[in-house]
């Protein structure tokens, strides 16, 4: 009877233990490039914590998000905080940020010019057509004095909120994807980094100019509300916040990110 009840014991204790490590495991949402590579590597480092994560690659902005509302994921990260405020105003969801990861400065580039004081008059300047995305664009290209802009809309102005374009500059709108593949068509074009990369740009290297360090746009991991308190969650964010990561991101991405926490 006592070996009956050791037995059973130890088989329930079994089971607990394959329950608890069943319930570590989590499905992450990142957009590819730079956020896929990022997370691969933190998945090692959170395995190390007793945290299982399945990575989950989009190549569509609005992807992640819709995934995680839907709750087919747990979390996700590949966002900065406008683009999720934006989303969660336009689309409802009830989502929150937890922690930082990194910022993917944006930039610059072409392939006609190899300084912007050559930018001709008239020139086409190809932005992104998410409203993040194209404000974000529209600041630092203001930045540089290319245009001026109505400060009203904040973070998010569009072209029409462009007060002042001595250059004439023509402005297209695309699908932030899309961007790097209409390259030759453009005079110049303002990429995000990870689509930059993914092309073998780097921005301290290729950028006609790039985004300053202490912009807003950090970009964060973000979980459904009401469940910001899971202790994997905690695991993921201090997976993602440490030395490691820091070193990983300095030596492998080589200024094309900045960690932001």
């Amino acid at each position: 009877m006592k070996k009956f009840l050791v037995l059973s014991g130890l088989l329930v204790f079994a089971l607990l233990i394959a329950g608890a490590a069943e319930a570590a495991k989590i499905k992450m949402g990142v957009t590819s490039g730079p956020h896929t590579e990022l997370a691969e590597f933190v998945r090692n480092i959170a395995a190390g914590k007793g945290l299982e994560i399945e990575i989950f690659s989009f190549d569509d902005y609005t992807l992640p998000n819709t995934a995680l509302a839907d709750k087919d994921l747990d979390v996700n990260s590949f966002q900065h905080l406008p683009y999720l405020q934006n989303t969660l105003e336009n689309r409802g969801y009830k989502l929150i940020p937890i922690g930082k990861t990194v910022l993917l400065p944006m930039a610059v580039y072409s392939k006609r010019i190899k300084n912007i004081s050559e930018l001709q008059n008239g020139a086409t300047v190809t932005i992104p057509n998410d409203p993040s995305n194209e404000g974000r664009a529209l600041l630092l290209l203001a930045s540089e004095g290319l245009i001026e802009l109505d400060s009203a809309p904040g973070l998010f102005p569009t072209v029409v909120d462009i007060t002042k374009n001595d250059r004439g500059l023509k402005f297209v709108e695309l699908n932030a994807a899309q961007i790097y593949p209409t390259m030759d068509d453009t005079d110049i074009a303002v990429l995000n980094t990870n689509y930059a990369v993914e092309a073998g740009l780097v921005p301290s290297r290729d950028a006609l100019f790039v985004e300053s360090k202490d912009s807003p746009y950090v970009n964060v991991i973000v979980v459904r509300e009401g469940e910001e308190n899971r202790p994997e969650f905690k695991i993921l964010v201090e997976s993602y916040n440490n030395d490691e990561v820091r070193n990983f991101v300095d030596e492998h991405f080589k200024g094309a990110l900045a960690t932001g926490w």
